[in-house]
């Protein structure tokens, strides 16, 4: 039994978690360069847009260790505005210029000389938190921000999807990404904890590209900053609209992008494809769950780690043959990073079940009351 961290409290007919019993507390930064009202102002900024962006991903904040709670907010915040690129412009050349300054944001922030952007320096000011707090011994992976950063680019304009592998291979890259990102902040080097972290991102992946289907099926006007032209009028009639399951899928159910683009939820074949797309993100987390299981019971996790072969993932012999209960203290301490997406993830998919597949149910886009609920639940008894 874990021991309680948190209380909570209903307001305004919501329910939210009020405070922690264990006071939390931000260090004071050691970075050079910044100031301690630079980190603080740019706290604040990245808290905010994960409020308004991601709040699922403020929901789960008391349960991320203090020491890496910047790491957190930086990391959130950079995927958030990462993502949001797509989302606000409309012309490729546009995009790859706003994904190119975000690979020279991370590098120079990784150096030390942050841009005057707040993900910018609270990742810097994480990256020289880590460094101190490891004893020189961590730090994080430029190869994996710049993955998510890479990832993201290769999909403005929304592509299609191939095949439901490669909608897989998509989450792998963002979302596992981010928390083995996160598992270097706590830090953490366990072929355990990042083989979960790889399960529990995918379905994270699979389930953001189903919940955004609506949106990007149907998109709202373009921002006029970045469609207008000399004159003022519009570069183009708005964006088109495009239906991210992928190919595959809809060749085995029927669907035509079509059929969805024009009659919306009633679109035949559309709640097969995406019961079958749903299905996989669940197999990844029940995987996840097995695993945990198996820990429980003194067993293999059940079967080996696919991306092992990265060349980020590097583990001693030690670690590659490390026993049971080492595996079992690592994912302790992972549990609050793992848990994180798997539990906001997992309470979508039952929603999304409990409306027959209707991924156009306008319940689904409703914040789920029960999540600080089942946060505190899933942290108490160590499963999601």
């Amino acid at each position: 039994m874990r021991p309680s961290i948190l209380r909570t409290s209903i307001r305004s007919g919501s329910r939210h978690i009020t405070r922690c019993l264990q006071q939390r507390t931000y260090a004071s930064t050691t970075t050079t360069g910044l100031s301690d009202e630079e980190v603080q102002k740019a706290r604040a900024y990245c808290s905010n847009l994960i409020r308004q962006y991601d709040y699922p991903s403020t929901v789960m904040q008391p349960f991320i260790p203090p020491h890496a709670m910047d790491a957190y907010l930086a990391l959130r915040a950079i995927n958030i505005d990462t993502a949001r690129v797509a989302d606000t412009t409309t012309h490729a050349s546009i995009g790859a210029m706003r994904m190119q300054f975000w690979r020279d944001t991370i590098t120079s922030s990784l150096n030390g000389t942050p841009r005057a952007e707040p993900a910018s320096i609270l990742l810097c000011a994480a990256a020289q938190k880590l460094h101190t707090y490891s004893n020189g011994k961590s730090k994080f992976s430029k190869n994996w921000l710049n993955r998510i950063v890479n990832t993201r680019e290769q999909h403005l304009g929304n592509p299609p999807f191939p095949t439901l592998a490669s909608v897989e291979t998509y989450a792998e890259n963002t979302y596992s990404t981010l928390l083995y990102l996160m598992l270097q902040a706590l830090p953490l080097k366990s072929l355990t904890a990042d083989h979960l972290a790889s399960h529990i991102g995918k379905a994270t992946g699979i389930t953001t590209i189903l919940r955004g289907l609506p949106l990007i099926a149907f998109p709202p006007p373009p921002p006029t900053h970045h469609t207008s032209n000399a004159k003022g009028g519009p570069l183009t009639a708005g964006p088109n609209g495009a239906v991210l399951l992928p190919l595959d899928i809809m060749a085995e159910t029927g669907l035509q992008e079509e059929s969805v683009l024009r009659e919306g939820a009633s679109a035949p074949g559309l709640r097969d494809a995406v019961f079958t797309v749903a299905t996989r993100a669940n197999d990844h987390l029940i995987t996840a769950r097995e695993m945990l299981r198996n820990l429980h019971n003194n067993q293999d996790v059940g079967h080996e780690f696919e991306h092992l072969s990265d060349e980020e993932f590097k583990y001693s012999a030690q670690g590659m043959a490390s026993g049971n209960e080492k595996q079992l203290q690592d994912v302790e301490r992972a549990f609050g990073v793992l848990m994180g997406p798997a539990v906001p993830t997992a309470l979508w998919l039952e929603r999304l079940e409990k409306a027959d597949f209707d991924v156009f149910d306008e319940g689904l886009r409703r914040t789920d009351w029960r999540l600080p609920w089942k946060a505190y639940w899933a942290y108490s008894r160590g499963k999601f």
